[in-house]
């Protein structure tokens, strides 16, 4: 149980970002693990988006500031945005690495443990939810603000807007209980080569809101092929009616035995481009899609994502708030089982794109092709409004 924090005591709040993380995400590196995928990411123009995702998260709790001491390392890694936003802060460690690497992240956690914080607030991915779990264990109640590209643990809040609702409720003492969450990761190699290899390696506790703390997500291929071959005909009829137009093919395995289904080889993990059935570009970056597909006729195919119901920033950052802009809400064709929806227990879609506009154009009821001339109408959270559709 969390303690009940009255007005009058100041909540030890420990931050830690990790700068680097997500930037290989939109330019299909697959991951930011290791110091060559970093500095390949920063040589092709990658930008560090950590911090402002950070920054929406702390938004929610400016108002109630007076009643926080933020404890951070320095420079990017929490000092300059504690700094920046106004906030009463502690620097407690100085990274030794210029490029910050996994064992800042652990020596900062070390830190903030010896400052007997609170709650530790990290933002990252899996491999940095591995990094603060390694040094902490369950001792201390954490809440992880997605930055990174692999996003598997049940640390993390949904989106980092989401992040600020659950800590200014704990802040406040709304939120006095929490629970066991599984830290996942998989191993990058494998997953640039194609392959998903995901384990657990411990728990954390994070604050019990369950409609802004993320499921674990649930692997493996649709086993119901008969469904998956419906959708995969509905689709093929809809790029036959159009062969003028750009069919942007999303991550996934439903996508993908979309592509089976039309003879051309598919990115699993990565998002390709077809037209008329055939192959225009695989595995595509951010920037290469928004060029490819500026003032072209375009239809974007994607699916959700198991157990958790992302259909925009989760392992897909290739498709930016700028292409979602550009193509627009009616062009979306969103595929899944039925079976896949009512795991979902009646949960809102996710979109997670970075960009608030972006986020609530694309909120509200959509349609999911669900088989042959078979479509419901499921609705996507508005999670930049005061409650969750």
């Amino acid at each position: 149980m969390l303690d009940q924090h009255k007005s009058c005591r100041v909540f030890k709040l420990g931050l830690l970002i990790n700068p680097y993380a997500g930037i290989g995400g939109a330019l299909a590196l697959k991951g930011s693990d290791g110091v060559e995928i970093r500095e390949k990411a920063l040589a092709m123009g990658a930008e560090k988006k950590a911090l402002d995702k950070t920054r929406l998260t702390l938004e929610h709790i400016v108002s109630i500031k007076d009643q926080v001491q933020i404890y951070v390392a320095s420079g990017e890694m929490g000092e300059t945005l504690a700094k920046t936003m106004g906030f009463n802060y502690s620097v407690i460690y100085q990274p030794i690495n210029a490029q910050t690497e996994s064992q800042d992240s652990e020596a900062t956690a070390h830190a903030l443990l010896a400052e007997h914080v609170d709650l530790i607030l990290f933002a990252g991915g899996d491999g940095t939810a591995r990094n603060v779990c390694h040094v902490i264990g369950n001792s201390v109640p954490v809440l992880g603000i997605p930055a990174g590209c692999k996003i598997h643990s049940a640390v993390y809040a949904i989106t980092p807007a989401a992040a600020g609702r659950v800590l200014k409720q704990v802040i406040k003492g709304e939120i006095v209980s929490v629970s066991d969450a599984e830290v996942m990761d998989i191993d990058e190699a494998l997953f640039r080569k194609g392959r998903v290899n995901a384990r657990q390696f411990g728990e954390m506790q994070v604050p019990t809101e369950l409609r802004y703390i993320q499921a674990v997500k649930m692997g493996g291929k649709e086993s119901d092929e008969l469904v998956l071959a419906d959708i995969a005909a509905h689709i093929i009829e809809i790029i036959e009616d159009n062969p003028e137009h750009l069919f942007v093919m999303g991550s996934g395995s439903t996508v993908e035995f979309i592509m089976q289904e039309l003879g051309i080889r598919n990115t699993l993990l990565g998002v390709d481009v077809i037209k008329n059935k055939k192959l225009l570009a695989s595995d595509v970056t951010a920037p290469e899609l928004l060029t490819m597909t500026a003032k072209q006729n375009c239809k974007l195919v994607l699916t959700l994502i198991g157990g958790q119901g992302h259909i925009i920033g989760r392992g897909n950052q290739q498709l930016s708030a700028d292409f979602l802009k550009q193509l627009g809400k009616d062009n979306i064709l969103l595929v899944a089982t039925k079976s896949k929806l009512q795991n979902l227990s009646g949960r809102p879609l996710i979109v997670d794109s970075g960009d608030m506009p972006t986020d609530q154009q694309l909120s509200g009821l959509i349609s999911i092709i669900t088989g042959y001339h078979d479509q419901v109408l499921y609705p996507v959270a508005d999670l930049h409004s005061k409650e969750i559709v």
